[in-house]
């Protein structure tokens, strides 16, 4: 799922060819994609985009007559700039924005149709939407701690809890906890001092250099590979290989379809965490340790 610096990614790629442009017309491939039934699609025809914004993870356009077009991407959606009144092909295309600089068209890959597209109307409409998580960079140390507090759970899960922290996810969440050297499996109320203060500096700067580094690229051509496995991250999507930091394995926890990517040395002081589908199959026999792993492993 796109996430803080991918969303942000688009709106500077946006900012440059929506933004004082007329939607001309908007074109559904999907009727189910519209999860809204007032204000109708068509009201914002014709009008201008005046305004873009992020909220969580969702894209907002914001047009004359306070009205909102709102995109949630959710996992495989992703976004497009084609020249103007590209035809909607394939089962993946779902909807297009046709502006007079070009279209706007939104995809979806797989056969689990979740992105959707809501018409809002002025600010209470937008706050509908909004999971209400406080933002990073509009906030200090103490509420940013404050707001992860609030129930005693993993940081892991704080993290990516869109109510309690915006636009974090399973991606950017290893980066962040590699970065400040911290278990995803450490609980948020057990935590000191220090160790606050090290996952609030490493979440501004992750999401920060992340942010700078994908609008960089988008100045330069539209974001059409967007996905959460990026060269030069640390950690996720990097299980076998070694550690920027310390040349360590990187481990991984999975779970459903997602997956968790952590440094044994940086991170969990040499602590192995059970994968949950291995530690039902190994049960007492599951390593503890990297030493005890590669025994395992040669047995």
């Amino acid at each position: 799922m796109p996430e803080f610096p991918d969303i942000e990614a688009y709106l500077c790629a946006l900012r440059g060819r929506v933004l004082g442009q007329p939607l001309q017309k908007v074109r559904l491939a999907s009727p189910f994609l519209l999860r809204t039934v007032e204000p109708p699609v068509a009201s914002v025809e014709g009008r201008t985009v005046g305004a873009l914004r992020r909220i969580g993870k969702r894209i907002a356009l914001g047009f004359e007559g306070e009205r909102w077009l709102v995109l949630h991407l959710m996992i495989a959606g992703r976004l497009h700039w084609k020249p103007s009144n590209t035809k909607l092909s394939g089962r993946n295309s779902l909807a297009a924005f046709d502006f007079p600089s070009g279209a706007l068209l939104l995809t979806e890959a797989g056969s689990r149709r979740r992105a959707s597209l809501q018409v809002l109307a002025g600010e209470e409409g937008l706050r509908s939407v909004d999971p209400g998580g406080i933002e990073v960079f509009e906030s200090d140390f103490e509420s940013f701690r404050r707001a992860l507090t609030v129930e005693n759970r993993t940081l892991k899960r704080a993290l990516t809890d869109p109510r309690l922290v915006s636009g974090i996810g399973n991606a950017y969440s290893d980066e962040i906890l590699h970065a400040a050297q911290l278990s995803p499996v450490a609980l948020t109320q057990r935590l000191g001092d220090p160790e606050w203060e090290r996952l609030f500096r490493a979440t501004r700067h992750v999401l920060e250099s992340w942010k700078q580094k994908l609008c960089a690229e988008a100045q330069a051509a539209f974001p059409e590979k967007v996905t959460a496995f990026r060269e030069g991250m640390a950690v996720h999507g990097r299980f076998g290989q070694p550690c920027p930091r310390c040349g360590e394995t990187i481990q991984r926890i999975r779970y459903a379809d997602h997956e968790t990517n952590y440094c044994v040395r940086c991170q969990t002081g040499g602590k192995l965490l059970r994968d949950r589908g291995l530690s039902r199959l190994l049960g007492s026999d599951w390593p503890r340790t990297l030493e005890e792993l590669e025994v395992l492993k040669r047995s």
